[in-house]
């Protein structure tokens, strides 16, 4: 994702990032043609009033009641041209108001729909809170410039230009006038506009750092009272705050400069018109109603190019907003399956290997996750992995299931080297049991189909039974239709794991990867969880991050790993007589289990 501060002098300082948002809006051709045809209409019915009142004033006042008939008719005009007016407005804003929502809806599922191609390591260098500001926050913008600030420039700017014509029509002299004027009210929009982009950008990104700092505050509510730092994330948020202020005042202080000398300029240069075309009405060279309804047009000319610099304003923040989804959708995702993938071997059988694989991360580059690692697990083994903290056990996970590719060396499953094969494809036959497990904020059932969404309700109970959870989800208020709460708020760690393990269990897949997380249990949970994760290994090739002992003991097999690398490789009784970093580590990490 681009930087703001870095991106900010070389952005485009025009209206041409809204180019993203006219080919979303094109998608609805019918609509946009109705609503560009409601505009016109209201623009010429608007500019029409003005000769009505030249024709009331010239034939009517001057003329006496001679012409009452003539005043009649023209009234029975403006009344027919006021229910037109009307009309045409009420369509208006129907369509652009849905053009507006329509447009927004499909700009937040094309850049959620972007998002989710991209590698969770896109993620790790791009807050996903900052993300879901420009998701909503930027949106926003983007939808009231559609659904309304569109509307309004399209409505002046034709109201102006149309008015200009009529305005050489009632006074040539007057017109040219107004026409010499015209640049010293476009200058200062331009110049002082570009500076209103850019601010309204940097308030933007204001508002997302606050959005960013309310989600991680909230979401660690606990551990903020639980140490007392209350006044501290007060005071951190009132900071954010003055800063996000303090960059809204810059904006506003800019527009309200860049408004003021347009008005003044527009409605001083109305003013002088006005004076000298005294001297004309007096000596007949113009007709009272045509002054009257140049002074009309002018109103409206003059009311709608001083509008556009509030517009202008509008359109430079929708713009910024603009510019920054576009760098979402923009986003192209590191991982991605080749253009002609090669078929998974089916019947599955789920061996695994790593060759010779180097491996640092992104963000570490300075560091190796994995060194010159190599394993080969075959179809239907359990393999513990075990090793101190930074050794590389959760890498071999997030390397098997694609999230990264390695720097050299390959990864296989089932013969299949990973680049050259469909990643979805590959994730289909890895079920994924965490150590923090992430229970979604929906109902027991839609945790639950998340290993498979097309699962009835009797393999949703039969998956529950298995992993020991239906029990207490025939006990929840509703049901599989019981709302879990944000995390899982409404169950206990064991039981959050439970609903993990029968996800798994749904999901079926041939290779199970498990971050073994009943440490943190209590015994009778523990003991809940250890049964359930005891079936869900049955039959499959699983990769255990081992933290109990009980685990470790029941492994086929296991590798001990230090620095990205295996040092040692076994069984537990084999390991234990070398007297090595296995053997120290279970007299560490295992003992109280023992």
């Amino acid at each position: 994702m681009a930087d703001p501060e870095t991106d900010a002098p070389k952005s485009s300082r025009k209206l041409s990032n809204l180019g993203m948002v006219w080919r979303f809006a094109l998608r609805y051709p019918v609509q946009l043609a109705i609503s560009l045809l409601a505009l016109l209409v209201t623009s010429v019915t608007t500019l029409v009033f003005p000769w009505s009142i030249r024709s009331v004033i010239d034939k009517g006042f001057t003329h006496g009641a001679s012409d009452v008939a003539h005043i009649d008719h023209v009234f029975y005009q403006l009344l027919a041209l006021v229910v037109v007016l009307a009309v045409a407005t009420a369509v208006r804003f129907y369509f652009v108001s849905w053009l507006g929502e329509r447009t927004v809806a499909d700009v937040r599922m094309a850049v959620q729909t972007n998002l989710l191609r991209l590698a969770p390591s896109w993620f790790e260098e791009n807050r996903p809170s900052e993300v879901a500001s420009r998701l909503t926050s930027d949106t926003t913008q983007i939808e009231n410039a559609v659904g309304t600030t569109v509307s309004v420039a399209l409505r002046n700017g034709l109201t102006g230009a149309g008015g200009i014509v009529s305005l050489f029509l009632f006074s040539p002299k007057m017109a040219l006038a107004i026409i010499i004027g015209v640049p010293l009210v476009i200058l200062p929009i331009v110049l002082l506009g570009r500076r209103v982009r850019n601010q309204s950008r940097d308030s933007q990104d204001r508002i997302a750092d606050l959005g960013a700092m309310v989600v991680e505050t909230f979401g660690a509510m606990k551990i903020v009272q639980a140490f007392g730092q209350e006044a501290r994330e007060t005071a951190r948020f009132g900071a954010a705050v003055d800063k996000s202020l303090a960059a809204a005042k810059r904006r506003i202080l800019t527009r309200a400069i860049m408004t003021a000398l347009v008005m003044g300029l527009l409605f001083g240069a109305v003013t002088l018109l006005m004076w000298s075309t005294v001297a004309d009405v007096a000596a007949g060279r113009l007709s009272a109603g045509a002054l009257a309804g140049f002074l009309v047009t002018a109103t409206l000319v003059t009311g709608s190019f001083g509008s556009l610099t509030e517009v202008y304003g509008d359109l430079m923040r929708a713009s910024g907003a603009a510019e920054r989804l576009s760098e979402l959708l923009a986003e192209v995702p590191a991982i991605r399956a080749p253009a002609q993938p090669l078929v998974m071997p089916v019947p599955a059988r789920g061996t695994v290997e790593f060759a010779h694989v180097e491996f640092r991360y992104p963000t570490r580059r300075d560091v190796a996750a994995l060194h010159d690692f190599s394993l080969s697990v075959g179809a239907g083994e359990t393999v513990a992995i075990v090793g101190p903290s930074g050794a590389g056990k959760t890498t071999i996970f997030q390397l098997l299931q694609r999230f990264y590719d390695p720097d050299g060396g390959e990864v296989r499953i089932d013969g299949v080297a990973l680049p050259r094969a469909d990643p979805a494809e590959i994730r289909k036959r890895i079920a994924m049991v965490p150590q923090e497990t992430v229970i979604f904020g929906a109902s027991a059932r839609d945790n639950l189909r998340y290993g498979d969404w097309g699962a009835s309700d009797d393999q949703l109970w039969a998956a529950a039974e298995a992993a020991n959870a239906a029990e207490f989800l025939r006990k929840l208020p509703e049901g599989l239709d019981t709302f879990l709460g944000e995390g899982g708020a409404r169950l206990s760690g064991g039981q959050r794991q439970r609903v993990a393990i029968a996800r798994a269990l749904l999901r079926d897949a041939p290779i199970l990867l498990l971050d073994e997380a009943t440490s943190a249990l209590d015994a009778e949970s523990e003991r809940l969880v250890q049964e359930a994760l005891d079936r869900l290994m049955e039959h499959r090739t699983t990769l255990v991050i081992a933290h109990r002992l009980a685990t470790v003991r029941a492994a086929q097999r296991i590798i001990v790993m230090n620095d990205g690398r295996i040092v040692e490789s076994g069984t537990h009784a084999a390991l234990i007589g070398q007297s090595g970093l296995y053997a120290r580590l279970a007299s560490l990490q295992f003992s109280e289990a023992a």
